[in-house]
């Protein structure tokens, strides 16, 4: 007997565990078939029951095949820390179930049974993700392969009966253009979200709006670690490019960073909004607890999506200047970059142990040079320039026009902070862009096409490009053969890749402004041009035709949101990239311009 269990757990757990992803798969498809669908009560008891048993049987076999790894390996590694957490949730959910009305009343609803289920296919699908390495995959295929899985699985799940208020489903282009703006963090929609979607339909959005952020890849690697022990090299490689991380030994530690920095983030955002927000307008404390979760998740990744009606141009939203506050700064956050986030808390860890050491052991300062790296000193100037230069302009052209019905200073300040941030990345709106004046929307278009920071949740052509082309432009003008800043010279082919992602995207935003001059010429040059580069820069704000467009329309401005989202010039990178190196060199040649 012992010899047999010792052969299964070298042998047979690889195909045991196949079959189990399946099986979990095929129950998580079935509870969501079943939260999504209105069936007949004494059906949907029964099936209940069944996903209470495989419920059970799930974890039992977990239990059991982590003890035998434990006990057939001789050590307790990373993973099984996780299961025994998996473990004692099954164990709390079986005990609140088993006590009967007298016992922990919170667990015995069927909801954590759910719940447990989903996690259980989480761990799962990590597990067997990382079994990805037997294979090669370009890491950008992969990444946009990833994304269309998402989005189609969005789009499906919004489809189902109770996802929707009414009595008809979302038709299928409807679906995928919600999911798809979800998915790649526009806020772009075609339907009133807050009318529309159940509180079922709103989770679901949520949850696209946290994978789309982050990257389903992500997550992946981040769960992979933690369920199957660790990754490998060749996951480590292929997450590194993925996340831009180019030491390989970092690439674990840059995932845990990403993730907690994240869910710390947005987790006080959330707290500090459910305080900010008027209770009367909640039925439930639930209510207001989910909105608040919903909406920092929103800001912080730049998905731009509200449960308000009408956005917060809505009079209980519009002059809660509290609430703008946390929403800039989620925001703004989420469109600084995670390198630049990292760089600063190391700077303030290190100032403070300084400090520390300073006062209490009369130790000198320890200084070393370039904690903040080359590029975060970049985006950090540059965002800062954005941020004072897209509010000042707000506040001065839309002073006396949208924003007069803010009547103290101190609010038009706020409300110009907000709006004109937001316009940057987020797609959030106080106003209503469509009664802004024509100079504050060329202004909103140049802003929406530089975007955030790279490794950002933001989009856009970055500020990055745009600061290095500004800068090449002053130096060529200066006639210096390089360009420098920061006392550090720029390398070439990062200002050629610059010029080709700026040429890029002016190409891919003109053939879809060309492309909706067809399908709907009747919506207008300026709102078609307006909403074109809101698609492609993933920001979200538009002048109001997006639920009129025609289906054609709608096709290219998801098609835009996609290409924007991934990278134009990643994608064709991925594509047509040219692996040879050659062995000689062309005589070079200056061209006349």
């Amino acid at each position: 007997m012992l010899q047999a269990l010792r052969y299964y757990a070298k042998y047979g757990q690889r195909t045991t565990d196949r079959v189990t992803v399946y099986i979990s798969l095929s129950v998580s498809a079935l509870v969501i078939l079943h939260l999504g669908f209105h069936k007949d009560p004494e059906l949907a008891r029964l099936i209940e029951i069944g996903i209470l048993w495989v419920f059970y049987g799930l974890f039992a076999f977990d239990a059991f095949r982590s003890l035998l790894s434990i006990w057939v390996n001789k050590k307790i590694r990373l993973q099984h820390y996780v299961h025994v957490v998996l473990f004692l949730y099954f164990v709390a959910i079986t005990i609140s179930r088993a006590d009967g009305p007298g016992g922990w009343t919170f667990l015995q609803q069927i909801e954590w049974v759910y719940l447990g289920i989903f996690i259980f296919t989480l761990t799962e699908l990590s597990r067997t993700a990382l079994f990805l390495d037997n294979f090669y995959f370009n890491p950008t295929i992969l990444f946009v392969i990833s994304f269309l899985g998402l989005i189609l699985l969005g789009a499906l799940l919004l489809m189902l009966p109770r996802s929707v208020e009414s009595s008809e489903t979302l038709r299928f282009i409807d679906a995928a253009f919600m999911a798809t703006s979800a998915v790649c963090i526009t806020g772009l929609t075609v339907v009133d979200v807050a009318h529309t979607f159940t509180p079922f339909g709103h989770t679901i959005l949520l949850i696209l709006i946290q994978l789309g952020g982050l990257g389903i890849m992500t997550f992946t690697g981040f769960f992979g670690y933690f369920f199957s022990g660790g990754l490998s090299y060749k996951n480590q490689l292929m997450y590194g490019e993925i996340i831009g991380q180019r030491k390989v030994g970092s690439v674990v530690r840059t995932l845990l960073k990403i993730i907690f920095v994240t869910l710390f983030v947005e987790a006080a955002g959330a707290i500090l909004l459910f305080f900010s927000l008027p209770s009367a307008e909640f039925s439930t404390v639930g209510d207001q607890v989910f909105f608040a979760v919903f909406h920092a998740v929103s800001a912080f990744c730049n998905a731009g999506f509200t449960l308000i009606e009408n956005g917060l141009n809505h009079p209980a939203y519009q002059f809660n200047y509290d609430m703008q506050l946390i929403l800039v700064s989620l925001f703004i956050l989420g469109g600084l970059g995670f390198s630049i986030v990292f760089n600063f808390y190391t700077l303030f860890k290190r100032w403070a142990i300084n400090l520390f050491q300073r006062i209490f052991y009369g130790r000198s300062f320890t200084y070393r040079a370039w904690v903040i790296s080359f590029n975060s000193r970049l985006m950090a100037y540059s965002t800062l320039i954005l941020v004072l230069v897209s509010s000042l302009l707000f506040f001065l052209l839309e002073g006396n026009n949208s924003l007069a019905a803010h009547e103290s200073t101190g609010g038009k300040v706020i409300a110009s902070i907000f709006m004109g941030n937001s316009a940057r990345t987020s797609g959030f709106s106080t106003v209503d862009p469509a009664a802004v004046s024509l100079p504050m929307i060329l202004v909103a278009t140049l802003l929406m096409w530089i975007g955030a920071s790279p490794g950002s949740t933001g989009g856009g052509v970055k500020n990055t490009t745009v600061s290095v082309a500004l800068l090449n432009i002053i130096s060529l003008a200066k006639g210096r053969d390089h360009l420098e800043i920061f006392k550090r010279r720029i390398s070439t082919d990062s200002v050629n890749k610059a010029f080709a992602i700026i040429m890029l995207s002016l190409l891919a935003i003109g053939l879809s402004i060309a492309l909706l001059s067809f399908t709907d010429g009747d919506k207008g040059f300026r709102a078609l041009t307006f909403e074109a580069v809101s698609a492609y820069a993933t920001c979200g704000l538009s002048l109001g035709i997006t639920p009129n467009l025609s289906d054609a329309g709608k096709i290219i401005i998801l098609c835009t949101m996609f290409v924007g989202r991934v990278g134009l010039l990643t994608l064709l990178v991925a594509i047509i990239k040219n692996i040879k190196n050659k062995t000689y060199v062309y005589p070079e040649e200056k061209v006349l311009f």
